[in-house]
């Protein structure tokens, strides 16, 4: 089918009114940061008046949440002050996987040995922290939320912003349509998606959310700030031999296989009953075309620190996601008129400590209070439905809420001075002196400065941008899997679960037209096919095409995707525009 005639087509489907929905507070993401926010607004709002509602595009609660991961369960006691009793003494019950930490180890590697390093104060977690799942926490938190009275909805992906008649403010958001085939032409099971207007929109995608990303830069909300940098995540699950197994033990690590150009670094975490997570982080701000981060973790596998322990055992689950790494300096304003950005959609991650979870939630929990205290000002729109009838409600031309008053109260939170303290850290890595220098610059600022250096180290450039011509570089040839330690990538998709349907609208947009051949002349001969190198999911392939100019076409394998949003970050033309698939699409984590 032409584009002319399939953008003739959609018009037609977008003249179909959407069923319109009005609720109080509504909150795209049903993550730590999501969850925590309907939780500790519905926990103020004793007298249950005002409606709740979350939208989450996984299939199934913690369905597309991945974490190394360790909790610092500070903000989880602030919003659960008995969340010992609750949680952990009943984790057989509720399904959680959480083990209290009870060894530290952080080591340089070498090609074939280590070397043991000090511990810093952020990865001492020994006798502070729990290690083990974040999916089954999330699951547990949605069943929390649920007996609050939180609306949630699962398998339900946000794809456009409602805004008001001036278009200066946003009223609310919509679903994405489902079935539409990848012609862009209505299949049977058609239905158009609804549209939910709220008093406060509430962003809490997860990190470089499709949604914020359009907010960012409609209300140009990085003024003034530092470009956000991002790493990739990989991680795998094993079951390992009783003998290879220290329940409750995590390790860090620096060096091998990552050459000093790279920021990034490994990390094994025993928990649950043999269950071991093997990961590696890898700073996505590298020059080097041809470097691959799920190659150099599939070589991470096979050094003996990591190899010793999963030797005999079982790869049972993989995945990866992209995280922020720009600090505190790279947080953009998170007020907007109609809404607020929460949790890992701004940016909280505490890189130095490998940690985000906890204030992700409790920058929810600073979001839900001024929320609540600026939403009840106003009445519920239960009691102005009653009064006018849905049908002359329309808050298109009502001033919106513009919340300030969140900001200001982070900025006096925990969250703030713990993240200003390390702001230096990650970005020291980035000087010519590389991994060596940032380690003692990061000792030193650590121990001695402790973050009260009259300086603010800032990322000058995109991710994205950094990207080298491939003439500069030489190919790696990465070691092939021996379907032991090391797999081939479609192997380990397979252990993602992730589904996509064949017949529904690619969601990876090239470009403004989806030209794959115009993509192919302006990438490949530069870049040499990047695209499929820092993919941890063979979603992009430059195929052999000898009719081509260049002897290759583009294909792009959209029902491979896990929703890592590597390819929105790091594609150095910014021609890859990750969006929504249909709801439920995505991986089907359940240990991650």
């Amino acid at each position: 089918m032409k584009l002319t005639v399939i953008r003739r087509y959609m018009s037609s489907v977008r003249a179909i009114p959407r069923v319109k929905d009005f609720v109080d507070l509504c909150i795209i993401g049903a993550g730590p940061a999501g969850l925590t926010a309907a939780i500790k607004f519905k926990q103020l709002d004793k007298e249950n008046k005002y409606r709740v509602v979350v939208l989450e595009k996984a299939g199934d609660l913690g369905s597309h949440t991945l974490s190394g991961m360790i909790l610092e369960p500070r903000a989880m006691m602030e919003l659960f002050p008995n969340f010992k009793q609750e949680c952990l003494e009943n984790k057989k019950e509720n399904g959680v996987i959480l083990d209290p930490v009870n060894g530290d180890e952080f080591k340089l590697l070498t090609a074939n040995g280590s070397i043991p390093l000090p511990l810093t104060p952020g990865l001492t977690n020994k006798g502070k922290n729990y290690v083990g799942s974040l999916s089954t926490v999330v699951r547990w938190l949605g069943e929390k939320a649920e007996e609050l009275g939180v609306e949630l909805y699962t398998g339900v992906s946000v794809s456009d912003i409602i805004y008001n008649k001036n278009k200066d403010g946003v009223i609310g958001v919509a679903t994405k349509d489902l079935g539409i085939d990848k012609n862009g032409k209505q299949k049977d099971s058609f239905e158009r998606g609804l549209e939910f207007h709220s008093k406060q929109i509430v962003l809490a995608e997860g990190c470089h959310g499709s949604i914020t990303k359009q907010i960012l830069k409609k209300f140009n909300l990085r003024q003034g700030r530092g470009n956000q940098s991002y790493g990739l995540g990989l991680k795998e699950v094993w079951e390992v031999k009783p003998e290879n197994f220290k329940k409750g033990m995590v390790a860090h690590t620096m060096g091998y296989p990552l050459s000093k150009d790279l920021y990034g670094g490994g990390f094994q975490y025993h928990f649950g009953e043999n269950l071991v997570s093997v990961g590696l982080v890898i700073g996505l701000d590298y020059e080097d075309p041809y470097v691959s981060p799920y190659q150099e973790f599939q070589k991470l596998k096979h050094h003996p620190f990591y190899s010793n322990v999963l030797k005999d055992g079982k790869c049972i689950a993989y995945g990866a996601r992209a995280l922020n790494e720009g600090g505190i300096q790279a947080i953009p304003k998170l007020n907007f008129p109609g809404g607020v950005i929460i949790g890992a959609s701004a940016g909280f991650m505490n890189v130095p400590k490998i940690k985000g979870t906890h204030t992700a939630m409790k920058s929810a929990m600073i979001a839900a209070e001024s929320c609540y205290d600026e939403i009840t000002k106003l009445p519920s729109f239960e009691s102005v439905l009653e009064e006018k009838g849905e049908e002359n409600v329309d808050i298109s031309e009502e001033p919106l809420l513009n919340i300030e008053s969140y900001e200001n109260s982070l900025k006096r939170s925990w969250v703030y001075d713990e993240l200003y303290e390390v702001r230096n850290i990650r970005p020291s890595f980035n000087t010519k002196a590389g991994l060596f220098g940032g380690m003692m610059y990061s000792g030193i600022d650590t121990l001695l400065l402790k973050g009260k250096a009259p300086w603010t180290f800032k990322f000058g450039h995109s991710d994205s941008s950094v990207t080298k011509p491939a003439k500069d570089f030489q190919p790696k040839n990465y070691p092939k899997p021996d379907g032991v330690l090391s797999f081939d990538i479609l192997t380990s998709v397979s252990r993602t679960g992730t589904f996509h349907d064949d017949n529904e609208e690619c969601h990876l947009r090239i470009g403004k037209d989806q030209d794959l051949d115009k993509f192919t002349d302006e990438s490949f001969p530069v870049y040499k096919g990047i695209e499929e190198r820092f993919c941890p999911a063979g979603v992009y392939e430059f195929v052999k095409d000898e009719s081509s100019k260049y002897g290759v076409k583009f294909k792009i394998n959209s029902q491979n995707c896990i929703h890592c949003k590597t390819c929105d970050i790091k594609s150095p033309n910014q021609k890859i525009n990750w969006t929504v698939p249909e709801g439920g699409d995505g991986p089907k984590y359940t240990i991650t």
